[in-house]
């Protein structure tokens, strides 16, 4: 039976991409940074355990459980959990963009990392980022989140060029619009961090942003139901021959080609009007 370790399986992606696989025999280890959300899945029928990626004694635990489960082998690692934390750029303090990177980017490495040696040792094994069309191209508000996903996705090239020859490959899936709680999700991040009575921004944040982040609206235009992205995964975890980059939406299929055949300030004139 081939084995799965998934982070961020609370909702959403994660959440649909753990019951997928499953039910098409792959041993699932699901993981979610509350406890009493592991304890939901376990009761879904998921064996689920709390991993955290800004803490590492959880990734240490969590890898010890999934290998002592399986007699020492992970064919595939999904990284998935993330947040989002909206704002203008100039408004998004350091400390908010350290914390940002602690769990978008620095956790994932940290957890890949410990489960290279294990894959090498074995002869081969997926690793797949779940990355975003916010990781080809800018968008207003969103430059918190945006710079983890550019980091991730020069961090995977690099590192699908340097496994080249150990049989572990890199895959990178690049999502659009999913239907997901990331807003709902980031709204307190956006509380804790961003004082937008005092910015000079602040027309923009009650005329935009915040009927936005707080207006229960029904799906965008473009959205795909999170299935979209589990069928694509399914294709990164079992093809042959993985592709580098998976895209799932139309816009991050639109954005993508934009971004390659418009020069800078069309591009930027483009994604203004987003």
């Amino acid at each position: 039976m081939r084995s799965i370790l998934i982070t961020g399986c609370s909702s959403g992606i994660g959440h649909h991409a753990a019951h997928a696989l499953a039910a098409r025999g792959w041993r699932v280890f699901a993981t979610c940074r509350q406890s009493a959300d592991c304890d939901r899945l376990r009761a879904e029928g998921l064996e689920s355990f709390r991993l955290d990626y800004t803490d590492p004694a959880s990734m240490e635990a969590a890898l010890a459980q999934v290998l002592a489960a399986t007699g020492g082998r992970l064919d595939a690692l999904f990284n998935n959990g993330a947040y989002a934390i909206p704002g203008a750029t100039e408004d998004v303090p350091t400390d908010a963009l350290r914390a940002i990177f602690e769990a978008n980017l620095f956790g994932w490495h940290d957890l890949t990392r410990r489960v290279i040696p294990v894959m090498r040792a074995q002869g081969g094994g997926r690793i797949v980022q779940n990355s975003s069309v916010l990781g080809l191209a800018a968008l207003r508000w969103r430059g918190a989140y945006v710079a983890t996903k550019f980091a991730l996705e020069g961090l995977s090239d690099v590192l699908r060029l340097e496994m080249r020859g150990t049989g572990v490959h890199v895959v990178l899936i690049e999502p659009g619009p999913v239907t997901s709680r990331i807003r709902q999700n980031s709204i307190p991040h956006f509380e804790r961090w961003i004082d937008w009575r005092a910015s000079p921004r602040r027309v923009q944040y009650e005329g935009e942003l915040l009927a936005r982040l707080h207006d229960e609206r029904g799906p965008d235009r473009f959205e795909l139901p999170p299935e979209a992205v589990s069928r694509v995964l399914i294709r990164a975890l079992e093809a042959r021959n993985p592709r580098p980059r998976y895209f799932v939406t139309l816009p991050t299929h639109a954005l993508a080609t934009a971004r390659r055949v418009l020069p800078g300030r069309a591009l930027d004139w483009l994604l203004a009007r987003i």
